[in-house]
């Protein structure tokens, strides 16, 4: 996450560029690329054909122009993902913002639960007590009656 927050989006010959400050360079892709093509070694993605069969009767212009939208378009998507991992990654920060906010608030409650059961017990034990003085009590008063009478 902390990569994506290093990511900015610059502007070269009207294209969108993306590139990492870390070190990963767009254009450092692009020349490695145009090596194997001068080297007459095709890049190893066969599903994706940059350039179609017609291709190789196209004038290099018209192919460097091709080759220019499709860059252009998957700089486009690549910029899409980058903004949506942002917000996920905001997402993220936020919801564990939330989770450290509801775990302490549980920590408290827990410890106001544990002190109210202490409180519990201890009000239990002083009515028994008062229950046990209320019957020594009325044992003495049921005795006072009968010596009265």
């Amino acid at each position: 996450s902390s990569k994506i927050r290093n990511m900015e989006i610059q502007s070269a010959d009207g294209v969108a560029v993306l590139e990492d400050c870390i070190g990963i360079s767009l254009t450092k892709t692009i020349s490695k690329v145009e090596e194997k093509l001068k080297k007459g070694v095709l890049p190893d993605c066969q599903d994706d054909d940059f350039i179609p069969r017609v291709g190789n009767e196209m004038g290099a212009e018209a192919q460097i122009r091709l080759l220019k939208a499709k860059l252009r378009v998957m700089q486009e998507d690549l910029a899409n993902v980058v903004f949506e991992c942002r917000k996920k990654d905001d997402e993220n920060q936020n919801l564990e913002t939330r989770l450290k906010d509801t775990k302490e608030e549980n920590t408290r409650l827990q410890r106001t639960i544990s002190l109210q059961q202490s409180q519990t017990e201890k009000y239990k034990m002083l009515s028994q007590e008062a229950k046990k003085k209320n019957e020594g009590l009325q044992q003495e008063v049921t005795a006072l009656e009968k010596v009265l009478q």
